[in-house]
């Protein structure tokens, strides 16, 4: 004859087989969102720009003299963080070939945990894992900004590739308002 558990006893099992999906859950969702190396909190222009504050157009008498989209991470990075860089990647490799190819536009994966990184990181203000464009202008200035659209597309390929090269259009263009 089988003998049944004391109801507290299956309670207590209940219990602890929750709280370990809990703690489970809390230690996958936290994904890239920590960072082990120095935290950047300080936001340091780069030399000879100016960190510009925010506006939507550039006068007309400026003009984007270089855009810079930098993907920064951890050096331990989840699926998603993975998938933003791949398809940024993608996104300028495809439809920017040739600014690329002329510095108009540079692309970069930096992991921010690595002391050689500091000043860049630095100067976007990033942490964690993230996707930012940096704005250089012929007046000097230097408009950062960290795209965080880009993560609720990281589900179809072609949908971030379009709204990411929208983006960057818009920028080259001196059009800085919100994307």
């Amino acid at each position: 004859m089988l003998q049944t558990p004391p109801s507290s006893t299956v309670a207590r099992a209940v219990a602890a087989v929750a709280l370990g999906l809990v703690l489970l859950g809390a230690v996958l969702l936290a994904g890239c969102t920590t960072q082990t190396g120095p935290v950047a909190s300080v936001v340091t222009p780069a030399p000879a720009a100016t960190v510009a504050s925010s506006a939507s157009t550039l006068p007309d008498n400026v003009t984007v003299t270089k855009l810079e989209v930098f993907h920064f991470h951890p050096t331990r990075q989840c699926v998603s963080c993975i998938t933003i860089g791949d398809y940024a990647n993608a996104t300028l490799t495809t439809y920017f070939a040739d600014e690329l190819a002329s510095g108009k536009i540079v692309f970069r994966h930096i992991n921010g945990e690595l002391p050689e990184n500091l000043a860049v990181v630095e100067r976007y203000g990033a942490s964690g894992s993230s996707l930012w464009l940096g704005v250089h202008t012929s007046d000097g200035r230097f408009y950062p900004e960290e795209n965080l659209k880009v993560w609720y597309r990281t589900d179809e390929q072609q949908r971030f590739m379009d709204y990411l090269k929208g983006v960057i259009e818009k920028r080259l263009a001196g059009d800085l308002s919100p994307a």
